[in-house]
């Protein structure tokens, strides 16, 4: 059968969708906290807050501008940072993949130890987690 799965790209497959999902949560909450943000602003005044957004003859950059060119800045000064120090770390360690960066990283710091869960933990559904917590109450109370 030529269309039978590879056994590596399903894994791929699904830990990108994984990556996916965390960057969509990631950028959906930080839109809701900057628009939460600016409706607070706007509703405690919104004389000078339109006055931020349009500029005025004596400011002639408005602060809408000034902050999105600040933010701009911040995010490639961040990323770029980051990225540099994640590069110099790889070499400094000698890491050649992914899974040896791992293993190099995880040998310097250490170990969490894990806890087993007191209940159970195994949902196949959230129904069947919602009932979990209801009877667990009920046996508290």
């Amino acid at each position: 059968d030529s269309k039978a799965k590879q056994p590596g790209k399903d894994g791929s497959a699904k830990k990108f969708a994984e990556g996916a999902f965390l960057v969509g949560l990631a950028g959906a909450a930080t839109l809701f906290g900057f628009g939460a943000t600016i409706a607070m602003a706007k509703k405690r005044d919104p004389k000078f807050f339109t006055q931020g957004i349009l500029g005025s003859r004596a400011v002639p950059e408005s602060g809408t501008s000034l902050a999105l060119r600040a933010l701009g800045w911040g995010t490639l000064y961040s990323t770029a940072g980051f990225g540099i120090f994640s590069f110099l770390v790889w070499k400094m360690i000698g890491a050649h993949s992914f899974e040896d960066f791992r293993h190099k990283v995880g040998s310097f710091l250490p170990r969490i130890p894990k806890k087993e869960p007191q209940g159970k933990s195994d949902f196949t559904s959230f129904r069947e987690l919602m009932n979990y917590i209801v009877d667990d109450s009920a046996k508290k109370e």
